[in-house]
């Protein structure tokens, strides 16, 4: 077996045989389904023009790898970004669906228990990497993650989950900014940066926007009334004024309604075309 199928074998095993990903409900329910898993290369163009595009303080693959391990001395072409995406249960995407101002409590337990989770696949990577005498590192675990509210494209961190993905051929964004991918855009994503050659996945797309209607078809934009907030419009995403919906007026009705700390909205990732496939123009 070669590393790449090798890798996408302990990612899938782990999702589906963790006894961490659970619910957390009386009754055990997994959080997520079988993992898609693509990859990148360090070299790769894209990484450079996310530089250009986000900011001077978004790292490369190799920037980031080299803050993490400073005595290797590696060339970008001597890594790999491991990008995989885990799809939510369609228990919980139907549940948000007939949701229209709140978040369901499984999608809210999925953004709380899920990416704990995901933090869970992200070190099971970096220490299957470890043992075979490679050396790895997730990128939001590391102490060098950071957001930044500089940019045009702020708030926004130095490295992106979606933007990795979108580099292994896993998805393409959409107008709400989601990253729609063939399980849809009802996902978490995850990654890790491996000082390893692992041939990189085919990007069946070549512009960011290919897979979301609305772009493509000028049709579709069912994710704008699924908005409470009004923070979607036919220009695409206000960040703002979805980050302080989500983070603090959702923060205190996931804590009153469900009795745990966490933040989540995500309505307009469900009950629209896209939320378990990429969706085709017979869709609206």
């Amino acid at each position: 077996m070669d590393h790449g199928a090798k890798i996408e074998s302990v990612i899938k095993d782990f999702v589906m045989q963790s006894p961490l990903n659970d619910m957390g409900l009386q009754k055990r329910e997994k959080i997520f389904t079988t993992p898609l898993v693509g990859f990148s290369g360090g070299a790769d163009s894209l990484y450079s023009e996310y530089k250009s595009h986000i900011g001077s303080f978004y790292y490369a693959p190799l920037e980031l790898f080299e803050k993490s391990f400073q005595d290797m001395k590696l060339t970008a072409e001597d890594i790999t970004v491991v990008s995989w995406i885990i799809p939510s249960t369609e228990a919980t995407r139907k549940e948000q669906g007939g949701r229209i101002r709140y978040p369901s409590e499984r999608w809210a337990r999925t953004r709380d228990l899920g990416e704990k989770f995901n933090n869970a696949i992200r070190t099971h990577v970096v220490e299957q990497f470890k043992s075979q005498g490679i050396n790895a590192v997730a990128p939001l675990l590391a102490p060098h993650w950071s957001r930044y509210s500089d940019g045009p494209y702020a708030p926004c961190s130095n490295w992106s989950e979606r933007h990795a993905a979108y580099a292994a051929g896993l998805g393409t964004f959409g107008l709400c900014d989601g990253l729609i991918t063939p399980v849809g855009k009802a996902v978490r994503i995850g990654s890790v940066i491996a000082a390893i050659r692992i041939p990189p996945s085919p990007r069946p797309y070549s512009d960011h926007h290919a897979y979301c209607l609305h772009f493509t078809e000028n049709t579709c934009r069912k994710c704008l009334p699924r908005c409470p907030v009004k923070a979607l419009s036919k220009e695409g995403h206000d960040k703002k004024r979805c980050m302080q919906y989500t983070e603090h007026s959702m923060n205190r009705y996931i804590r009153k309604e469900y009795g745990f700390e966490t933040y989540a909205c995500g309505l307009c990732q469900a009950d629209v075309p896209c939320t378990d496939k990429i969706p085709t123009i017979e869709d609206v």
